[in-house]
């Protein structure tokens, strides 16, 4: 699976995930299946987060988040303006996002946020929760690039 490139992997997720969306809110509601998706994707992320970190024989710094960021811009699925690589502080901005043009193509831009943008987060939950990431915009929700500001706690 780790020979998949993220992009592929989060369209395959979000073929099944969209099926699941539809029948958790027949049997329960809109605002259940949000919730059930949300925290499903939350889990996956902090999951990859510490299966990536285990790779390591140290915790995770930002020199190690930036050197497997390529795992989520490969094939173009993410323009990335660099504006601060430190080892306490790493800021960027996404210019374009291939997942938010594809959940749309998808029929899943409304939920888009949660089958990508809330994993951002949660990856670092479980890779190293001295990371903090701090975000107040973001394409999926209509912005015209997504800020990612990420910290060492």
């Amino acid at each position: 699976m780790n020979d998949i490139p993220i992009l592929e992997r989060r369209r395959i997720e979000a073929m099944i995930l969209k099926h699941v969306l539809d029948v958790i809110t027949e049997r329960s509601g809109r605002e259940e299946a949000e919730a059930v998706i949300g925290e499903t994707c939350s889990r996956s992320a902090i999951e990859q987060g510490k299966a990536m970190a285990e790779g390591l024989d140290h915790a995770p710094t930002l020199s190690d988040f930036a050197d497997i960021l390529p795992n989520w811009t490969k094939e173009d699925a993410l323009q990335i303006e660099t504006l601060v690589t430190e080892p306490e502080q790493m800021d960027f901005n996404v210019t374009r996002c291939r997942y938010a043009e594809m959940y749309k193509e998808m029929g899943l831009g409304d939920i888009g946020h949660l089958l990508s943008c809330n994993r951002d987060g949660d990856f670092c939950v479980g890779y190293n929760p001295e990371i903090k990431l701090d975000r107040t915009q973001t394409i999926m929700k209509g912005a015209s690039h997504c800020d990612f500001r990420y910290k060492m706690k």
